[in-house]
């Protein structure tokens, strides 16, 4: 009886042991199927190529870019001291629309690196070039906001519009933000702007305050949810960055730029702008040959968010031009 008994117990555990390796061989089958899916689905979605945030412009010098959407390409320049994030509520129309956004923010600001260095009108051109040389684009169209503006016009002018075939220009801090003997239009003295130098070394969030008291029409056109998310982006720059390019802003005229602007281009300025002048506007809609002028009636210096239905509709016309 035993010796039967053992082998059926050998015989029942052979069977086990078969049964044990078939289900393995199944799962083992499964886990490959599973497993080649997997890697399938892994290879189609990298086909779709995710973009670059992040453009090394000189040695250990990169830069963040928003790279959104297909189609003719717009690059966006962020006023001072913002980033490329700050155009949030033009990327969704601009998309929408067909057009691919490249917004860049500038060294020093953001989430770009913050070297030691140039923080002038000509570094950051120079910067742009080398994006836009790294990206290949062509026939885009650069939008700046207040000393984006002055930069966008910069780079036009420098690099005689490579890239670029149109140039928008919103409450553009030029040709100049201080006002000169022969140049009354800015509203800002020099010494006004040192002023605003020496408060940002010494108690910085009060210099954005300042600022930030003029940035717009009045204390309730834009909501404190969106100027918090402003101030945040602000703080997220460079002291040293914010200073250099506050004392650009300061000092460089651009006044020789503009007979160099050969494209079509568009000029944005609210009326009750306190940061940078109606008649400044004014007066490069005369300077620059061809240019349109759109005022805005219900906005301050933050046109682009305060009134962001007229200004997208108008830029979005133009780029359809």
């Amino acid at each position: 009886m035993d010796f039967k008994y053992k082998i059926i117990n050998l015989a029942a555990l052979a069977a086990l042991a078969i049964s044990i390796s078939s289900c393995s061989k199944k799962e083992e089958t499964k886990s490959e199927s599973t497993d080649t899916t997997v890697a399938t689905t892994t290879h189609t979605t990298g086909t779709t190529g995710a973009r670059k945030e992040y453009y090394e412009v000189a040695p250990n010098v990169k830069l963040h870019v928003t790279d959104l959407g297909d189609g003719p390409v717009v690059v966006l320049i962020p006023g001072y001291p913002l980033s490329d994030e700050s155009w949030e509520y033009q990327f969704h129309d601009l998309v929408k629309a067909g057009y691919r956004v490249v917004a860049i923010t500038m060294r020093g600001f953001g989430k770009s690196d913050k070297p030691y260095g140039s923080y002038n009108y000509d570094q950051f051109a120079t910067d742009i070039k080398s994006v836009l040389d790294q990206l290949d684009v062509k026939d885009a169209t650069i939008g700046g906001h207040s000393m984006g503006g002055a930069i966008a016009l910069h780079y036009v002018a420098k690099f005689n519009g490579a890239h670029i075939k149109k140039l928008a220009l919103f409450a553009a801090a030029a040709p100049c933000h201080t006002k000169k003997a022969d140049y009354p239009y800015p509203l800002f003295t020099k010494e006004q702007i040192t002023q605003w130098v020496d408060l940002n070394n010494t108690d910085r969030p009060a210099l954005l305050a300042a600022v930030g008291s003029q940035f717009t029409l009045n204390a309730t056109s834009v909501n404190a949810g969106i100027g918090g998310w402003l101030y945040g982006l602000e703080m997220q720059s460079s002291a040293y960055a914010m200073e250099q390019a506050l004392i650009s802003l300061r000092d460089e005229d651009l006044r020789g730029d503009l007979p160099k602007i050969k494209v079509p281009t568009l000029i944005f300025n609210a009326k009750q702008d306190r940061l940078v002048a109606f008649a400044l506007a004014e007066q490069l809609n005369k300077a620059i040959a061809g240019s349109r002028l759109v005022p805005f009636e219900k906005s301050g210096h933050a046109l682009f968010i305060e009134e962001k239905e007229k200004f997208n509709t108008e830029f979005i016309k133009f780029l359809k031009e």
